[in-house]
């Protein structure tokens, strides 16, 4: 478990991109099911003007969130299928 909790934090910080090639900012902190830590969104901070086009779900301090689901590739870069998010 502290491995998961490690891959985390490195989560932190990462940009993300679409598999299109376009930015749609920085992971700024991640929302996970307590009970079975299963990751749910990841909280869009640094948000590029394309992402705040999108009317994205929001958290309670109004940062856009990404469903973790349509994330493709995680790498140098966080690359989502923006056709899951839209």
């Amino acid at each position: 478990m502290a491995d998961n909790r490690k891959f985390s934090k490195q989560l932190i910080g990462k940009t993300i991109v679409s598999k299109s090639g376009q930015r749609f900012g920085e992971v700024g902190d991640l929302v996970f099911e307590t009970k079975s830590g299963e990751l749910i969104h990841i909280v869009l901070v640094n948000a590029t003007p394309y992402a705040a086009k999108l009317e994205l779900e929001k958290d309670k301090s109004n940062y856009p969130l990404i469903p973790f689901s349509s994330v493709a590739a995680i790498g140098d870069f966080i690359v989502i299928a923006e056709e899951d998010i839209i």
